[in-house]
């Protein structure tokens, strides 16, 4: 039945939508926690800045942000990220891309954890002297990211269904291979069902474990 597999490398094509999804999350964590610290910084520079970034980028389809990177980045600025070889500048490309895009989400979730953070504590921190940076890291962060292990895993399961938006720009992950095989092979269902199930293994474990792990970690009030 699964003869039309034979002479396509499904599992590296997932491995690559796994390698989209890892280095994506943890640029799109950095940034994000960063954009989220801006907007609620004192300071109104900081705070316009990662509101204008969020509100935009949230409205821009990830298709247009993906293209951008490519076309605009590459071919009209030359920006190759230190890749010599296509298929690497595409793949790298495509992970500024889902950053950029991702980073946006993952900084509303982050702040609405910091808006459950007591306001008292804020207040204590710098009444025994803390700067507004140290308290954001050392106390409001802490507490925020455990009370958002839900909202982020949701963000998480996102961007690896999105990582098939990087197929527009030659990364060879498994929406690229799913369209090939879907042009060359009469099983189309058949395709479309091992595709699925290979998503579907991908996001549902990690939904589950960080569902749990979010219920085990949440702030007692």
């Amino acid at each position: 039945m699964f003869d039309f597999l034979e002479g396509y490398d499904v599992l590296g094509a997932f491995w690559m939508t796994v390698k989209l999804t890892a280095l994506s999350a943890l640029g799109s964590l950095v940034w994000g926690t960063l954009l989220a610290g801006m907007r609620v910084s004192p300071v109104p520079l900081m705070r316009g800045f990662a509101t204008v970034y969020v509100n935009i980028v949230r409205n821009i389809p990830l298709t247009v942000i993906i293209l951008f990177t490519s076309l605009g980045l590459a071919d009209i600025f030359g920006m190759t990220l230190g890749a010599s070889d296509f298929k690497v500048q595409g793949f790298r490309l495509a992970v500024l891309g889902l950053i950029a895009y991702t980073a946006a989400f993952v900084c509303e979730a982050l702040r609405s954890g910091i808006n459950t953070v007591p306001l008292g504590q804020a207040e204590a921190a710098r009444a025994i002297g803390l700067s507004f940076s140290q308290t954001l890291r050392l106390i409001v962060l802490p507490q925020a990211f455990r009370s958002v292990i839900g909202p982020l895993a949701n963000v998480l399961i996102a961007l690896t269904k999105n990582t098939t938006v990087a197929a527009a720009i030659g990364v060879a992950e498994a929406a690229y291979l799913m369209k090939s095989m879907i042009e060359n092979e009469a099983q189309t269902l058949l395709v479309g069902a091992v595709f699925a199930f290979g998503f579907v293994v991908l996001t549902l474990p990690t939904g589950l474990f960080l569902g749990w792990l979010g219920k085990r970690m949440a702030v007692k009030r």
